[in-house]
């Protein structure tokens, strides 16, 4: 048995209490009790995200996210620069998106997304980010800080990094400089590469091979579905895959898997990509992931036969549902994502007995 096997064996075991205190039942194929919720882990950064988690929270009290860790701009950079942290911004974000729909949860999410704007060193950075920080340097446990947090806020679920450790993103990347649009060159930096104007092709982390946040891994082996996407392709996607332990755990689990498509290229990342495009390249990056549901919005799928086919080399069905906001903004409606999900995990799963 590998190194890599027998640490996943032995996360495997490591299966974590569910809400309330009370133990989480393997999968294993063994039935849940009536009553309980599905278990879901949702993958993925930034605002695609949160979004996921603001609809998720609204069909399962089981949630946890799991959040990439290569962020290197803005307050999370200069916190990762100065103290050699972990970039808080996305995992904020998480928690944010998981406060509820009362006054307690919407003050505190307002709180931890506040900004400062000031001439001195605390202008642009987030209260969440200190917040989380101060907590990681308190209690020197990542995992611990952050449920800690979790509770303060009332958050609907559990939020955790994917890898223990500050991760670089380096892209492969086609034309970064205009002037030389055939030159192919390495790109540094989860921020530059968002913004590229050249045509990623490939993406990876530094270190290349990061330990996973155990709770992590454990939470997607115990899942009932897991969630990947929406969100920025290249920078918080396909990080997740990269991960050996974490993808090792997708490969393995015996949770449903979603993709969820996002509803517009991104400017730079994936300037023209097509939707199924989003599918070649996920599938070079992970070969041996299989998937059973790929979610798109109606509008944004110009060639649904090009993306099922795409979609059948995963081994998933597609699914079209309105998902987005009816303002004309490419952003995801929380209400209708939510619709969607649930539909998904009622009508592509095992009707589980949480129905």
């Amino acid at each position: 048995m590998t190194g890599r096997a027998l640490r996943l064996s032995r996360l495997r075991r490591v299966v974590p209490e569910g809400r309330g205190g009370a133990p989480a039942e393997a999968r294993g194929g063994r039935a849940r009790r009536r009553g309980a919720q599905p278990k879901v882990v949702a993958l993925g950064g930034g605002m695609g995200l949160s979004a996921s988690l603001a609809a998720l929270r609204r069909i399962t009290g089981d949630l946890t996210a799991v959040v990439t860790v290569a962020d290197d701009g803005g307050s999370s950079g200069r916190l990762r620069d100065e103290l050699g942290v972990l970039p808080p911004g996305d995992l904020r974000k998480a928690l944010a998106a998981l406060c509820g729909d009362d006054d307690w949860g919407q003050t505190w999410a307002r709180v931890i997304q506040h900004r400062f704007q000031s001439k001195g060193d605390l202008h642009e950075h987030a209260v969440g980010n200190l917040l989380i920080v101060a907590l990681w340097e308190q209690l020197g446990d990542h995992v611990q800080a952050l449920d800690l947090v979790g509770r303060l806020l009332g958050a609907h679920g559990r939020v955790l990094p994917m890898s223990a450790v500050p991760l670089e993103l380096q892209a492969l990347v086609k034309g970064h400089d205009p002037e030389r649009p055939d030159e192919v060159g390495t790109v540094r930096g989860q921020a530059t590469v968002a913004l590229t104007p050249g045509e990623v092709q490939s993406v990876h982390l530094v270190p290349p091979d990061p330990p996973a946040v155990p709770e992590a891994v454990a939470a997607v082996l115990d899942a009932d579905w897991v969630v990947l996407g929406p969100g920025s392709w290249f920078s918080s996607v396909i990080p997740h895959l990269l991960v050996p332990e974490l993808l090792d755990a997708l490969v393995e689990t015996k949770a449903r898997r979603v993709l969820s498509l996002n509803l517009t290229p991104q400017p730079g990342e994936t300037e023209g990509f097509s939707p199924q495009r989003h599918l070649e390249v996920l599938g070079r990056h992970a070969p041996k992931l299989a998937l059973d549901v790929v979610l798109a919005d109606r509008a944004a799928v110009p060639d649904s036969a090009s993306l099922t086919e795409a979609a059948k080399r995963f081994g998933a069905a597609v699914e079209l549902a309105p998902v987005a906001r009816t303002d004309g903004s490419p952003r995801h409606d929380p209400e209708l994502l939510a619709a969607a999900y649930d539909r998904i995990f009622r009508m592509h799963g095992r009707i589980g007995p949480w129905r």
